[in-house]
C-alpha cells in the first residue's frame, strides 16, 4: 500500500467515525422522544393496571368474606343442633350466647360483603373505562411511534453500512497504521489525522513540526505523528466536511431523508 493510499484511508476512517458519532447521537435522541410520545398512553395503561390490581384484591377480599360467612353459618347450624341437646339451663345459656355472637358476626360479614361487592361493580366499570381510554390513546400515538421507530431503524441501517465500510478501510491498512489509529481513536479523541499547515505546523494543535520531519511528511516518507499532540500528520489538505448540520430527531425537517443524503455523500467521498 502506498503512503497516499494509507493516508487516504486514514482520512476516510476519520470522516466515517465522525459521521457515525453523529448518527449515534441522533439515535440516542429517539429514546426521550419515544417516551414523550408514549407518555399519555403509558399513563393510562399504568392507571388501568393499578385499578385492575385493586379490583382483583377486592374480589379476593369478597371471596374471603364469603368463606368466612359460610364457616360461621356452619358453626351456627351446629350450635342450633346443640341447643336442642342441652341438659341444663347453664349450658343452654352458654350455647345461646355463642349462637347470638356468631349470628351477629355473620350479619356483619354479609353487610361488609355487600359493600365490597358494590365497590367491585364500580371498579369493574372504572377498569373497563380506563381500558377503553388506554386503547384509544395507544391508537392515537401509534402512527407517530411507528414513524419514529422507522426513522431510528433507518439510522441503524446507515450506521451498519458505515460500520461495514469502516471495517473494510481498516483491513486496507497496515498493522502499525491500524494499531495507531484504533488506539488514538479509542481514547475518545475526535481528531486522529491532521494536515501539516503551509508554515510547518500541526493542523490540530498548531505546534511547529521540526523541519526535517516536515520534509519527510511532504515527501510521504513513513508514518509521522505530532510530538505535541500525537495526531498522525499528512501533507494532504483536509477536505471540508459537509456544512449541513445533523438534523435533530423529531424536528420538522425530514430526518430520514437528511440522513440518507449524508450517508450517500459520505460513501461517495469514500469511493472517490
Amino acid at each position: 500500500m502506498t503512503k497516499t493510499t494509507t493516508m487516504g484511508s486514514l482520512r476516510e476512517l476519520q470522516k466515517l467515525d465522525r459521521r457515525m458519532s453523529e448518527i449515534r447521537s441522533r439515535i440516542r435522541d429517539f429514546d426521550p422522544l419515544l417516551a414523550e410520545v408514549e407518555e399519555p398512553a403509558l399513563r393510562l395503561e399504568d392507571e388501568h393496571g393499578k385499578a385492575s390490581t385493586r379490583l382483583e384484591q377486592m374480589k379476593t377480599d369478597a371471596r374471603r368474606l364469603e368463606r368466612s360467612a359460610d364457616d360461621k353459618r356452619a358453626r351456627a347450624k351446629k350450635l342450633e343442633e346443640r341447643q336442642t341437646q342441652v341438659t341444663n339451663l347453664r349450658e343452654e345459656t352458654a350455647v345461646k350466647t355463642e349462637l347470638e355472637m356468631v349470628e351477629r358476626s355473620i350479619e356483619a360479614d354479609e353487610q361488609e360483603a355487600m359493600q365490597l361487592l358494590e365497590q367491585v361493580r364500580q371498579n369493574e366499570l372504572l377498569v373497563e373505562e380506563l381500558q377503553e381510554q388506554a386503547d384509544a390513546a395507544r391508537a392515537e400515538v401509534l402512527p407517530r411511534q411507528e414513524e419514529l421507530l422507522g426513522e431510528r431503524s433507518g439510522l441503524d441501517e446507515s450506521l451498519a453500512e458505515l460500520s461495514a465500510r469502516r471495517d473494510t478501510l481498516l483491513g486496507m491498512l497496515g498493522t502499525r497504521e491500524r494499531q495507531v489509529y484504533e488506539s488514538f481513536h479509542g481514547s475518545g479523541r475526535a481528531v486522529v489525522v491532521a494536515a501539516l499547515t503551509e508554515d510547518g505546523a500541526c493542523g490540530h494543535c498548531f505546534g511547529i513540526v521540526p523541519l526535517q520531519q516536515q520534509n519527510e511528511i511532504r515527501r510521504d516518507e513513513g508514518l509521522h505523528r505530532c510530538e505535541a499532540c500525537g495526531v498522525i500528520l499528512t501533507s494532504e489538505p483536509e477536505e471540508e466536511l459537509d456544512p449541513e448540520p445533523v438534523v435533530p430527531a423529531g424536528s420538522d425537517d425530514s430526518g430520514a431523508s437528511s440522513e440518507t443524503d449524508d450517508v450517500e455523500a459520505s460513501e461517495a467521498s469514500v469511493d472517490s
